[in-house]
């Protein structure tokens, strides 16, 4: 067909790209936005220009900005660019954040344009969940992850920003640097001071492990538990903070507690206390050639590890061949306040047989040391994480052994090493008690 000259404005109509066309739409859309709230003329922009799983976490929202208010730019924005500008604490490099582009972007923005504002808006949420992403790709520090599931995994771009838009304060989430662990926002923070008191790159070298340790952690908005062997403290988290902390016993140093995640399922009220077989060896089966009865010690033998074990008369064990370890013996003490478990033992899934548990003995959380313990971690405070798990007290029904009371969900618990701490002169660390930061 033949093409026939048409009239410029027949073009225009018709949509044509001419000459000014480009400078009339952008007169139009400048039109359209200046007849409405700021923030809504930023969301129609954020509709048209977000891509990939920026625009998925926009559209989630209804394109609401997250990083513009009232047509200004939030206050957590220089908290970001504060961290970007100081990456190098987090064992990454300023550079890879482009903190240059970054505050263009921010300064354009500074004369209310919409257009500005949402280019400001997309480079914000970029930037922060590159920056998220990395700071939380996990190093292997030696974590046993009982339950695969909490395994720690470098989060995706609409997970970094989802998180960021559910708390109310988002200026304080990001001031707080909230998707962190406290311990890392602690250590982050010592790390800066000893580099600014030129630290020794050993003692640098030290506190990025223990950096790295926490790096895999979740932040305080996550129901979880950590317990560093470290300092023997026990802390639980949830709805953005801290919700309490206690002292523990934790492994010696012949019998460490190791860094394992897993998830708390089930409290055993009135427990028994399997004895571990170098312990019957060692402490009971000598006690017992001196004359003690089980029955003084509070204590049962078993035939088996079955579920249906048949009870053992003290005469029917050959004790010396238990103390010189040529017998293997199946003991248990039984429940009530002189049991080793105290009430209760709050139990996950683990190969390693640890588990946070009530005693009897409370010397030992005056202690300074707290390294005293099997492995398996001792509470000082076992009904207050009761109440805390439940959110009710826990209560024993009569005195019935081994009462099994569900969790409606299960919460995770983190054992970590945590040696690095901030002292007056700068940075010290606690004795390395298990040989970890070697």
């Amino acid at each position: 067909m033949r093409r026939r000259c048409l009239p410029l404005a027949f073009l225009i109509l018709a949509g044509a790209p001419v000459f000014g066309a480009p400078a009339l739409a952008a007169d139009a859309r400048a039109a359209q936005y200046a007849a409405i709230p700021i923030d809504d003329a930023v969301a129609l922009i954020l509709r048209d220009e977000a891509r990939g799983d920026i625009k998925r976490f926009y559209a989630e929202r209804g394109y609401r900005p997250l990083w513009v208010r009232s047509g200004r730019i939030v206050a957590a924005a220089q908290s970001l660019l504060g961290y970007i500008e100081s990456a190098r604490l987090d064992g990454l490099k300023p550079a890879s954040y482009d903190p240059g582009d970054l505050r263009a972007a921010l300064a354009a923005a500074k004369g209310g344009d919409a257009g500005a504002l949402a280019r400001a808006e997309l480079a914000l949420s970029k930037g922060f969940a590159r920056y998220v992403r990395d700071q939380r790709r996990p190093r292997d520090v030696g974590m046993i992850w009982a339950d695969k599931a909490l395994k720690a995994k470098r989060p995706d771009t609409q997970a970094v920003l989802r998180a960021a838009a559910f708390p109310k304060d988002f200026d304080a989430y990001m001031a707080n640097m909230g998707w962190m662990s406290e311990h890392y926002v602690r250590l982050r923070r010592l790390m800066g001071d000893a580099r600014a008191r030129g630290a020794s790159e050993q003692a640098l070298d030290r506190i990025a492990l223990n950096l790295d340790r926490a790096r895999i952690l979740p932040g305080p908005w996550t129901h979880h538990i950590v317990v560093d062997a470290s300092s023997g403290r026990l802390y639980y988290y949830g709805g953005g903070k801290r919700e309490g902390s206690m002292r523990v016993v934790v492994g010696a140093a012949e019998t460490q507690t190791p860094m394992l995640a897993g998830t708390i399922q089930w409290a055993i009220l009135n427990p028994y206390w399997n004895v571990p077989d170098y312990l019957a060896q060692r402490s009971i089966a000598p006690k017992v050639l001196a004359g003690r009865s089980l029955k003084s010690l509070h204590m049962e033998a078993l035939s088996d590890w079955g579920p249906n074990p048949r009870k053992l008369s003290s005469s029917e064990i050959d004790w010396q061949a238990v103390a010189a370890g040529r017998q293997l013996l199946r003991l248990r003490e039984l429940p009530g306040s002189h049991n080793s478990m105290g009430k209760v033992k709050f139990l996950f899934p683990n190969r390693e047989g640890i588990y946070l548990h009530d005693t009897p003995d409370r010397a030992l959380f005056q202690k300074d040391d707290r390294h005293f313990s099997n492995g398996c971690i001792r509470l000082e405070k076992a009904s207050e994480l009761g109440r805390w798990l439940f959110q009710k007290p826990l209560r024993a029904k009569g005195k019935a052994p081994e009462q099994a009371v569900p969790l409606p969900v299960g919460v995770p618990v983190y054992l970590t090493y945590f040696t690095a701490v901030a002292v007056d002169g700068g940075v010290a660390f606690r004795k390395d008690v298990y040989g970890r930061d070697g």
